[in-house]
């Protein structure tokens, strides 16, 4: 096996405080155990304390987060705005995250109230947003981990999503090619998009070392990422469709996976905790083949 070294530089930096609504565009983020500060912090649960998403709630998408004067404040048509304190926390649930029960921090009937009012019947009643409790401890899957035991707040099941610009271009060439509209990397939800690699490099990466300034930041892509729904729904107006999926199953299904349509990488922290990355910074890789 060779290697081929890399040299890209980090072109985007996303969190999602509150998991499936809005991603926010940052210039630079501090890295917890957990991934970037603040992702995936919140998170909508049922009457019986399971996850709720755009999977099934599709609305979820026009919740738009922004941080002002020390909190997150979330915004959504038709809605007042609802202001997430920084350091509130409230009575502790339950909650379900596919597999993972856990211990969460109930918000309160206000943002309850809230968000049943704007998804409406028959999905409001009964929901509740809740705060990740950082006392719980939640691991990715040690089958593609190793030795490496990453920590999780409300993710799917990764600390980081890395996501690749030229893949994204690619992708977007093949949905002209079929009338088909392009498509924004929001669809994809990454927390760092990189570029200066050719189209799905991303693949072939094990290693990406960021330099911060402070010293590296090391990132391991693990496991490539199976695709849901979720990036059929326009994030714009939450209507769901068919693309990109329907372009993306017809070259994007990875062995690894069990076949499954993939786009990005899913990624555990080797090291750097508590640094801060920020969009620029270089990035070095080596392709394997």
């Amino acid at each position: 096996m060779s290697a081929q070294p890399l040299s890209t530089r980090i072109a985007a930096l996303a969190v999602h405080p509150v998991k499936s609504c809005a991603a926010v565009g940052v210039a630079e983020a501090g890295l917890l155990e957990t991934g970037l500060e603040w992702d995936r912090e919140w998170l909508l649960v049922d009457r019986h304390g399971d996850m709720l998403t755009q999977r099934e709630l599709p609305r979820l998408a026009l919740v738009q987060p922004a941080w002002k004067g020390g909190q997150w404040v979330l915004r959504a048509p038709g809605m007042l705005a609802l202001h997430l304190s920084s350091d509130s926390v409230g009575d502790t649930t339950r909650v379900q995250v596919w597999d993972d029960a856990m211990r969460a921090y109930d918000m309160g009937d206000l943002a309850a109230q809230w968000f049943a009012d704007f998804l409406g019947a028959p999905h409001g009643p009964g929901v509740r947003l809740v705060r990740f409790d950082p006392d719980q401890q939640r691991l990715s899957s040690r089958k593609w981990t190793g030795d490496i035991e990453a920590p999780n707040a409300f993710s799917d099941g990764y600390p980081i999503l890395v996501a690749n610009v030229a893949s994204l271009v690619d992708l977007n060439a093949r949905l002209a090619a079929r009338g088909a509209p392009p498509v924004t990397m929001t669809r994809f939800r990454p927390n760092l998009v990189l570029e200066g690699l050719e189209p799905w490099d991303e693949d072939h990466l094990r290693d990406i070392e960021i330099e911060t300034g402070d010293g590296p930041v090391v990132l391991r892509l693990v496991k490539p990422c199976a695709r849901c729904p979720i990036p059929n729904i326009d994030p714009v107006s939450a209507a769901p469709g068919h693309e990109p999926g329907d372009t993306l199953a017809g070259f994007r299904t990875d062995a690894r996976v069990g076949g499954a349509v993939c786009f990005g990488m899913n990624a555990v922290i080797v090291s750097g905790q508590g640094r801060m990355l920020r969009v620029g910074q270089a990035v070095r890789a080596e392709l394997a083949f």
